[in-house]
């Protein structure tokens, strides 16, 4: 986003009413209901699936490893480069996205 259009944001938000001021929150809330930090997917990085920023983890592996009784601890050390705050993120998505993560596993099951 362009720093014009923040500082045009920034000059009409306090010209709104509260209850405008709802709306857009409400817009913004809806917006980003499926956003997940530190979660990101790119057609041509993990074949699109879902995997941790700044890694080539995908979300799926994890899960598939914690479904074979893998705990936390073990992930961690299988994989040095994650923190115990990226294992926090990929088990949101997992629950908000349990089909695809399931369809994930299924096709890359060896």
């Amino acid at each position: 986003m362009s720093t014009a259009l923040l500082e045009e944001a920034s000059q009409i938000l306090p010209k709104l009413s509260r209850a405008e001021k709802a709306l857009v929150l409400q817009w913004l809330v809806t917006d980003l209901g499926d956003a997940f930090p530190g979660i990101e997917q790119e057609p041509g990085i993990c074949g699109g699936s879902a995997r941790l920023a700044r890694t080539r983890v995908p979300v799926w592996t994890l899960e598939a490893a914690r479904r074979q009784g893998m705990s936390e601890s073990e992930i961690l050390r299988a994989f040095p480069a994650l923190r115990a705050e990226d294992l926090s993120q990929a088990w949101a998505y997992v629950r908000s996205h349990q089909e695809e993560i399931d369809k994930d596993i299924t096709e890359n099951e060896v």
